[in-house]
């Protein structure tokens, strides 16, 4: 396959000989090699880079950014690995945002696909369809206790919209609580829910308060999830009637920067949130489908929502997300007419229950904990080298390593974040970045991420920051 950086012919040295020298000592060039992947994507024959970008900027609005200083044009993409328009191959750990758990172009994905598409697209959710049933009987078996009901939607944002909405319906009371830092859509109820001010437009977002964040590394209780969820208490007894509606979290915040909550606070805040006769809503709308390593992040807290939203990981690309609740709940929206045009659309499932399956066959959920954890602990080895790393955190394939000029300050290093991302994408590696300062790396790679792919992020890293 095709080296990235180097300038000088390399012998067929074993990868694990590779890392034991992430660059030569002589001339400082960054010599290790991608691990070896057997495919070859097809020539590209489409608009240049600077053709797409010029559209971009006539036709598509401003607010769409791209990253990096010089844009990548993505053509192809297999498995863990993405390709540019010249054939270069790149190492992708942030799957489309968390999307991709599957890999690019898993084969037993995209059969079913296209056989389905082949035979019948979309036929309303008013008529019988197999696919419809079939993926929602798969998802309710990977929930615990009563949540079997599904309602499938096309985004995240609309699925934690509606788990909202069945809040207040259910319980009779509007106010919602969400967590500082927190992320869950653009719309206006979503939009009030997350807790940060650059997602949030000056529109009219009434409702919802927003609790400390039990951020282990930069909140003002530490570790201690007890008194984040004393904070809660008071929140609640000082800032709503008394009584919500319901309680909506990530188990660890993506967008806010791959955020672990205090260990213990979920746990307290269910039992908070229950006497105050809220609903407990689990956004797993990036922490979920095994990326965790177990299949929900909410599982590692001991904690059985009474909500659950979802989206990115359920569809491997395809528009597609889901609120799985009890039956009880779900009997709110039979009070009116309750339709979604395309959720549930017959392609769109069949690509679901396809990912599920893969998970399964290809023991994903185990690969993102093994692999995942071992990744985490090479970049634990690699903030003991490089004084710029303040923090590293997550679970399974779900990481961040934060980055700070003066760890005592925790001054965030955003400039040097936006540097070092360049420099491993001219190294063949792509990560994406979060937290409110722009100064989180946000890892998530496909769930058929390897050891060995690890191994090269981290040298890539390694090196990028030693020359900063």
């Amino acid at each position: 396959m095709q080296r990235f950086a180097s300038t000088r012919p390399v012998q067929n040295i074993p990868i694990s000989l590779w890392r034991r020298c992430m660059y030569t000592t002589s001339s400082d060039e960054f010599l290790v090699r991608l691990p070896s992947f057997e495919y070859t994507p097809p020539s590209y024959t489409g608009p240049s880079s600077d053709v797409i970008l010029n559209k971009r900027k006539e036709f598509l609005s401003s607010s769409m950014s791209c990253l990096y200083k010089k844009p990548l044009n993505i053509v192809d993409g297999k498995m863990q690995y993405l390709f540019d328009e010249r054939g270069r191959r790149y190492l992708d750990a942030f799957a489309g945002i968390a999307v991709v758990n599957c890999g690019h172009c898993h084969p037993d994905v995209v059969k079913p696909v296209i056989d389905q598409i082949k035979r019948l697209q979309h036929p309303t959710t008013l008529y019988l369809n197999h696919a419809i049933a079939d993926f929602s009987e798969a998802l309710a078996s990977k929930l615990p206790g009563d949540l079997k009901v599904v309602f499938f939607t096309n985004s995240g944002t609309e699925a934690n919209e509606l788990a909202l909405m069945m809040a207040k319906l259910f319980t009779g009371h509007q106010d919602i609580v969400s967590i500082r830092n927190g992320y869950h859509g653009n719309a206006v109820g979503t939009m009030g829910a997350t807790g940060q001010s650059m997602w949030k437009f000056s529109v009219v977002q009434t409702g919802t308060h927003h609790a400390l964040n039990p951020d282990p590394y930069r909140g003002v209780f530490g570790s201690d999830g007890d008194k984040y969820a004393r904070e809660l208490q008071d929140l609640i007894q000082y800032g709503t009637t008394g009584h919500i509606a319901g309680f909506v979290f990530e188990a660890i915040q993506g967008v806010g920067g791959i955020v672990e909550l205090a260990p213990g606070y979920l746990s307290a805040a269910y039992d908070i949130v229950k006497k105050a006769g809220g609903l407990f809503i689990a956004d797993e709308v990036q922490s979920g489908f095994a990326r965790t390593g177990d299949f929900w992040g909410f599982e590692a807290h001991n904690v059985v929502p009474d909500i659950v939203t979802m989206a990115k990981g359920i569809g491997n690309g395809f528009p597609l997300g889901a609120v799985v609740t009890t039956p009880e709940i779900a009997g709110v929206l039979t009070r009116r007419c309750y339709f979604n045009t395309f959720g549930g659309n017959a392609v769109a499932t069949t690509a679901g229950l396809a990912v599920l399956n893969v998970i399964e066959k290809d023991k994903l959920q185990e690969n993102a904990s093994m692999v995942g954890t071992y990744l985490k602990g090479k970049l634990n080895q690699l903030k003991e080298k490089h004084e710029i790393i303040g923090d590293v955190r997550g679970r399974g394939l779900m990481l961040g390593v934060e980055l700070v000029s003066d760890r005592k300050l925790k001054t965030p290093a955003t400039g040097e974040t936006l540097h070092i991302m360049d420099q491993m994408k001219d190294l063949g590696v792509l990560v994406g970045k979060g937290g409110y300062f722009g100064n989180v790396f946000r890892i998530t790679p496909p769930l058929c991420f390897t050891k060995d792919d690890a191994d090269y992020l981290v040298e890539a890293m390694d090196y990028s920051m030693s020359k900063l």
